[in-house]
């Protein structure tokens, strides 16, 4: 709808305040569908802060508050959203999701999921310098996972900083078979890289 280019003229406040507004963070799914369909075929594409106010709106509950898989609706709003606005989407999300306390089993699947299949090299990077910010938790292990599934070529300076974070981890995890699974597949994806 024309009525969507006021999302182009919007202050991050007033973007905040159009989707409160508009119930988007509460609206049905199918409707959430619909709206990211929309917001793909706006031009000029949504500013970085514009796109990043949006993910917090439209995602940031619904993804926090999963205790079992994602509906069908919300995995399409979510995929549709992340092949255009990948970035602010990870700047949000992903760091929501890793400062979150707890299992938080269902968010990690969705992460694990969102890595392998929707986002773009770069946002990828940028999930795994996340992950790298953070303490390493048995949780994280199968995001690491999904990222070097990608057999992403990874700057040096990434690539070292994920392998002195999983070497000064390693007697934390002892006991972890996810910790030797994630260290044999460094080893193997980067053995040229790693001595």
């Amino acid at each position: 709808p024309p009525e969507l280019s006021i999302l182009n003229n919007c202050s991050p406040s007033q973007l905040e305040g159009l989707c409160s507004f508009l119930q988007l963070s509460t609206c049905p799914e199918p409707f959430l569908v619909r709206f990211c369909s929309w917001l793909l075929a706006l031009t000029p594409d949504l500013s970085y802060t514009s796109a990043a106010v949006l993910a917090e709106q439209l995602f940031l509950r619904r993804v926090l508050s999963l205790t079992q898989p994602p509906s069908r609706h919300l995995m399409a709003a979510l995929t549709s959203f992340c092949s255009k606005y990948s970035r602010p989407f990870c700047r949000v999300l992903v760091a929501a999701v890793l400062q979150e306390p707890g299992e938080g089993a269902e968010q990690t699947k969705l992460m694990c999921e969102l890595v392998e299949e929707c986002l773009e090299p770069h946002s990828v990077q940028l999930v795994l310098s996340q992950v790298l910010e953070v303490p390493l938790s048995e949780k994280l292990l199968p995001v690491l996972q999904a990222v070097l599934g990608r057999q992403e070529v990874l700057p040096p300076e990434l690539l070292d900083l994920l392998v002195l974070t999983l070497c000064q981890q390693a007697p934390a995890f002892a006991t972890s078979l996810s910790y030797a699974k994630l260290v044999t597949a460094v080893l193997t994806a980067y053995q040229s890289q790693v001595s």
